[in-house]
């Protein structure tokens, strides 16, 4: 397999949707904490990505596998595998090797941490395998938008500002045959609210992905959230949870979970109402899902940019 063949299984341009909420816990465990351990953050880094990579070969592969519609953009042009024309044993040797990466690495900042990092590494290798794989998988039921919302928007940015903090978010003890957990549960709800625009921007490109693939869908038996409430309901959605983003940052602001100068994020909201509203008129993966990557992109990097130079106007 060659290098462009493999970048295109593992959709490379997509681990930007992991990789901009692990920046942004860092960032917050900097702003907030002052903390910042280098080995717990390559650590991470490493298994994230190499996770994202395999769940996203895992997917093309089983699309590959399951497609009753044999022809068409998202079968001929969008899936690596038949485009480039890949040995399944190849496809199925990459995921092997790619999940490996990931428990190894996973398992080293496990170590490194505690059992808080063990026990969200072990949900989040769960959930993202069985959003491909398995009988009824979950990107093919209308859970895929919360699940992957969830996932990567929050447990990411969680567990990227726990390997720095630790213990002082969560914590597990043990005596006399006591099982004791102790949660700040101030500082988790600020956390939740500081990862929102990533939760709903992630969501929404799940979600613009199967507005775009409703028809496909349909003839490959993927019963996804569009498919339940229609179009119309789900072209709503995608616009009101953008708008939740926004009332977010409000809020953060004000209750000062982020530094004032995350009020340029708002801004953002001009080129993302006009991505709304293009993506309104045309629905297509050719065409007009790219927005859907490309907001998640204006609104997190701008955010990531304040939050640096909220950090350096802390220092």
């Amino acid at each position: 397999m060659s290098l462009s063949s493999f970048l295109k299984l593992v959709e490379i341009q997509t681990k930007l949707a992991s990789c901009i909420p692990f920046l942004l816990g860092n960032i917050y465990a900097l702003y907030h904490y002052n903390q910042f351990n280098f080995k717990n953050f390559i650590l991470m880094f490493m298994s994230l990505i190499t996770f994202d990579m395999a769940t996203t070969a895992i997917n093309n592969y089983y699309d590959y596998k399951r497609a009753k519609k044999t022809h068409g953009y998202n079968y001929e042009t969008h899936n690596a595998i038949v485009k480039d024309n890949l040995k399944e044993g190849t496809v199925i040797g990459v995921i092997l090797s790619l999940l490996i990466a990931a428990t190894i690495f996973g398992t080293l900042l496990f170590l490194n941490t505690n059992i808080v990092v063990l026990l969200l590494g072990m949900v989040s290798f769960l959930g993202g395998i069985c959003y491909s794989f398995g009988p009824i998988p979950i990107s093919r039921t209308p859970l895929g938008e919360i699940i992957s919302g969830l996932l990567m928007g929050f447990i990411i940015v969680f567990l990227s500002i726990y390997i720095h903090v630790g213990n002082s978010l969560v914590l597990f003890s043990y005596s006399n045959s006591m099982l004791s957990i102790n949660i700040n549960l101030i500082e988790l709800i600020y956390i939740f609210m500081f990862a929102i625009p990533t939760v709903n921007c992630i969501a929404n490109i799940m979600l613009a992905n199967n507005i775009c693939d409703i028809e496909d869908d349909k003839e490959n038996e993927r019963y996804t959230l569009p498919i339940y409430i229609g179009k119309d309901k789900a072209l709503n959605l995608y616009k009101v949870l953008y708008y939740i983003v926004y009332i977010d940052i409000i809020i953060m602001i004000v209750l000062k979970i982020v530094p004032i100068v995350c009020v340029i994020t708002l801004l953002t909201f001009i080129l993302v109402n006009k991505n709304i509203k293009l993506f309104y008129e045309k629905q297509t993966k050719k065409d007009t899902f790219a927005l859907a990557v490309k907001n998640l992109m204006i609104i997190n990097v701008v955010q990531i940019v304040a939050m640096v130079v909220g950090n350096l106007i802390v220092k």
